[in-house]
C-alpha cells in the first residue's frame, strides 16, 4: 500500500492507517454510491472523512497503475494546491493506494470533516432562504476567485460547495476535488463553469449580473451565455435520464 501524509498532519498517523485497514467494517457511513463511499471517524480531537474510491474497470486499473494519478492522489494534491491559493477546502490529511504488480486497485482520500451550515444545493431548492441573493452573489465572487487563480473546477455542481454562513461573512469550501484543470480561462470557459449549478433563470440572472460586474462585461452578454450553457447542460442531462429510463423499460 502506498501511503502519503500531508506535512502538516503529523498526529494520529498509526490510528488513521488502522482506519484504512478496517474501512469495510468500521466508521459511520455518510455516503454510499456505486463508485465511492464516504465515512467519518473520530480521531483524537478531530473528525475525519475517508473517501473510498472503488476498484476501477480493467483499462483504468492499468492506466492508474502506470500512466495516470489516482483519484485519491489528485484529490489530495488539488486540496493542497487550493489551500496554497487561499481557496477553501477541507484540510487534506493523507491518501492511500492499493496496487498489485500490474493493476491498480482501490484508493482512499483522508481529510478533516468540515461541518457546513448548507451547501449550494439548498439555495436551488429554497428561494426564501435567509439572505438568498446575498449568498448567491458571494458564491459568484468565490467562483470568480477560482477563475482568476486559473482554477477550473470541473465538478462545479450543487453538492460540491459547502457553505459556512459565519454571520454574513460567507465562507465556501470545495469538495469532490479529483477533476480540476489549472490554466488561463477564456470567457466562455468561465461562464460554462456555471452550467451544472441550477436550472433556475432567477438564480442564473443573479449570478450573471454579479459575474458581469466582476469581469467588467455587459450584463446581458453574460446572462445570455450563462443561460445558454445552463440550458444545454439541462437538455443533455434529461436526455440521458430519458434514455436510461427507456433502457430499463426494455430490459424489464
Amino acid at each position: 500500500m502506498k501511503i502519503v501524509f500531508s506535512e502538516t498532519s503529523s498526529a494520529h498517523k498509526s490510528e488513521i492507517i488502522n482506519i484504512i485497514k478496517d474501512f469495510e467494517v468500521k466508521g459511520e457511513n455518510i455516503y454510499g454510491g456505486s463508485r465511492n463511499t464516504i465515512k467519518t471517524y473520530d480521531v483524537g480531537d478531530i473528525v475525519i472523512n475517508v473517501k473510498s474510491f472503488k476498484i476501477p474497470n480493467l483499462i483504468n486499473q492499468i492506466a492508474y497503475r502506470f500512466f495516470r494519478k489516482s483519484k485519491a492522489q489528485r484529490s489530495f494534491e488539488y486540496a493542497e494546491k487550493l489551500q496554497s491559493l487561499n481557496i477553501g477546502t477541507p484540510q487534506p490529511i493523507a491518501y492511500f493506494e492499493n496496487s498489485s504488480f500490474l493493476f491498480f486497485k482501490d484508493s482512499f482520500y483522508v481529510s478533516e470533516h468540515l461541518q457546513a451550515d448548507i451547501t449550494y444545493r439548498e439555495l436551488t431548492k429554497d428561494f426564501n432562504y435567509p439572505n438568498h441573493e446575498e449568498i448567491l452573489r458571494a458564491f459568484t465572487r468565490f467562483t470568480f476567485k477560482l477563475h482568476e487563480n486559473k482554477v477550473l473546477f470541473l465538478d462545479h455542481s450543487p453538492g460540491n460547495t459547502l457553505i459556512k454562513l459565519n454571520n454574513g461573512d460567507y465562507k465556501f469550501y470545495l469538495v469532490d476535488l479529483n477533476r480540476m484543470n489549472f490554466k488561463n480561462l477564456s470567457l466562455d470557459e468561465r461562464i460554462k463553469n456555471f452550467a451544472r449549478l441550477t436550472s433556475s433563470k432567477k438564480i442564473v440572472a443573479i449570478m450573471s449580473k454579479e459575474y458581469a460586474r466582476l469581469i467588467n462585461k455587459p450584463q446581458e452578454e453574460i446572462y445570455q451565455k450563462m443561460w445558454q450553457y445552463t440550458s444545454e447542460f439541462q437538455e443533455k442531462f434529461y436526455r440521458k435520464k430519458r434514455l436510461k429510463k427507456s433502457l430499463k423499460f426494455w430490459k424489464s
